[in-house]
């Protein structure tokens, strides 16, 4: 079985794949009943993931400091409330990887 550091070591390194990370997000905003920091977590590890990779753009960080702030405030109620209104209005909200050129 491997150690809580290996795993999460291991979930890291995964999410250094842009598409693996897309749906990594993907899923936590599908989650029918969230736990407020699920979001949070998952947005930190691919964060990290892109720090480790010297990907992390000057204004991705500040868009990310500005979004932490709101789920530490909210627990990512707004969020969460945005995909439920888009289901029931019969739309899907999609995460996918766009390439920037």
């Amino acid at each position: 079985m491997p150690t809580s550091d290996s795993y999460r070591e291991s979930l890291i390194e995964s999410l250094k794949d842009a598409e693996h990370a897309a749906g990594f997000i993907g899923a936590i905003l599908e989650e029918k009943d969230p736990e407020p920091a699920l979001l949070r977590n998952a947005i930190r590890k691919v964060i990290e993931a892109k720090i480790r990779m010297n990907a992390l753009s000057d204004s991705a960080k500040e868009h990310h400091e500005k979004l932490d702030k709101i789920l530490t405030e909210s627990g990512g109620s707004e969020i969460y409330s945005l995909v439920e209104l888009l289901e029931a209005l019969g739309f899907k909200l999609e995460i996918n990887y766009c390439r920037r050129y």
